[in-house]
């Protein structure tokens, strides 16, 4: 049947060797080629399959090719802190830096993309904003959409008792009134300025955009019935 291959086949004795003897060197050509063809495959490979291994999928590159150079530029880096006294073989000790690099590198592009995505889910579910702003251009909408403010400012106490309702709530007013100086009004753009204005999380935003909506068609038959909002 023969022996089964190793995973670390690629990073041999002679890829330990040469580590060290890129170390031992002062001459940059001969350390260039130690590194170019002793240790450069060892390297992609460990790279490579830390990176499926793991899943580290996370990444602000379009192909893991240049992810996985990434990773071996870093290594490189960290090639001169290797210290062989210290009793681990060079293939411990560049898995762990290697993996640990990983690590902060899939966290920090995750909660990136995370991000990203929790503004497209709201992007989807919310469809407020942009029939809010399909309405704005609309004539027979454009006094409708001043006495919504109007009332909506003069009822926020009312509606959101909760200090931090209130303050998205009044936050989402003060831009639509700022309409005119956005240079870009749209559901996607709001969420992010009511997000750097009140600091908060998406979730608590959408909840209070949701009764927003009801409140702004429920207003809005009540204007058509009668051609005023009660209360104003």
């Amino acid at each position: 049947m023969g022996r089964k291959k190793s995973k670390k086949n690629y990073f041999t004795q002679d890829t330990e060797n040469a580590i060290l003897e890129y170390l031992a060197s002062e001459d940059q050509a001969e350390r260039n080629k130690i590194f170019n063809d002793r240790i450069y495959y060892a390297l992609y490979k460990l790279a490579e399959n830390l990176i499926h291994t793991f899943k580290f999928y996370y990444t602000e590159v379009d192909d893991l090719e240049d992810l996985k150079h990434e990773v071996i530029t870093f290594l490189l880096e960290k090639l001169s802190y290797f210290d062989p006294t210290k009793g681990f073989k060079a293939y411990s000790y560049f898995s762990i830096v290697g993996k640990n690099y990983l690590i902060l590198y899939n966290n920090k592009n995750y909660a990136k993309k995370k991000q990203m995505g929790d503004l497209l889910e709201a992007d989807s579910d919310i469809r407020v904003i942009n029939n809010i702003e399909h309405d704005i251009q609309r004539e027979d909408k454009k006094d409708y959409f001043q006495y919504y403010i109007e009332y909506m400012e003069d009822n926020l106490d009312r509606f959101y008792k909760d200090p931090l309702d209130h303050h998205i709530a009044h936050s989402v007013i003060y831009l639509f009134k700022q309409r005119e100086n956005l240079e870009i009004f749209n559901k996607k753009a709001l969420y992010i300025y009511i997000r750097e204005i009140t600091n908060c999380e998406t979730p608590a935003i959408t909840k209070v955009v949701k009764q927003m909506k009801a409140q702004y068609f429920e207003l809005f038959n009540q204007y058509e019935d009668i051609g005023q909002i009660e209360g104003l």
